[in-house]
């Protein structure tokens, strides 16, 4: 069993709009940042949020590499339209891609946001590797499948505390990444597990590899939260 404060607890997967989630794990990191100021770190919970988002665009920091009429653009294509603080530039999420948030204080891992972004990375990798998929990193930003992304990385940190995350593809929709250049990198396609593998694998039977690999990779234990007021309120 790992030490106390390398306890994390996973939400169950919800399919759920991007602004809804995004409220949740504000709430988290706020109370983690509330926690800090009364140096009470370690009652904090360090939590894995669990989504399937409805159809939606959204823009990290770089968000002037998408003016206006290429947003209005976007959301003809019947999806939300979101600027956020990650890192990154547009990217898409939708039903069949496992989206996880993980909300944690680096304090009780490593204060370095660039190992953070390499575990993140090794994670996902070790998750595709749990389906036979080789999976790796390249110069350019996610995890890739030869010229293909197969999973997606942007986060923020704030005093340690971290939001947004990954998004990997089971079986999502691959057209919808047809509409735009995915992360702005030009010439490379994206994949999925489906694909890769040649068999349905729906975005609940990526969670459980997906914890398994995030407990090598980050030395700690995962367990699932059930209390329903956390859920609710992100409190």
């Amino acid at each position: 069993m790992a030490a106390v404060n390398r306890l994390v607890f996973a939400r169950k997967l919800e399919k759920l709009g991007f602004l809804p989630a995004l409220e949740v794990q504000n709430a988290i990191a706020r109370q983690h940042l509330e926690k800090i100021k009364v140096k009470e770190t370690s009652s904090a919970k360090n939590v894995l949020l669990f989504y399937e988002h409805t159809p939606v665009f959204t823009v990290g920091i770089r968000k002037k590499s998408v003016d206006a009429k290429e947003k209005r653009r976007l959301e003809d294509l019947g999806a939300e339209f979101h600027y956020t603080n990650r890192g990154g530039l547009v990217t898409f999420h939708g039903p069949g891609q496992l989206v996880c948030y993980p909300v944690l204080n680096l304090a009780c891992f490593k204060k370095s946001l660039r190992w953070y972004v390499t575990s993140l990375e090794k994670t996902l990798i070790e998750t595709c590797k749990r389906f036979g998929v080789h999976a790796e990193t390249t110069c350019d930003t996610g995890v890739w499948v030869k010229d293909n992304k197969i999973a997606a990385i942007g986060v923020h940190a704030g005093h340690w505390i971290t939001t947004h995350g990954i998004a990997l593809n089971c079986n999502i929709d691959l057209s919808w990444f047809e509409q735009f250049t995915p992360c702005g990198i030009i010439g490379k396609g994206v994949t999925s597990l489906t694909r890769e593998t040649n068999q349905v694998v729906q975005t609940k039977d990526a969670i459980e590899p997906f914890i398994e690999s995030f407990e090598d990779v980050f030395d700690c234990t995962v367990v699932w939260d059930d209390d329903e007021d956390l859920k609710m309120n992100g409190s």
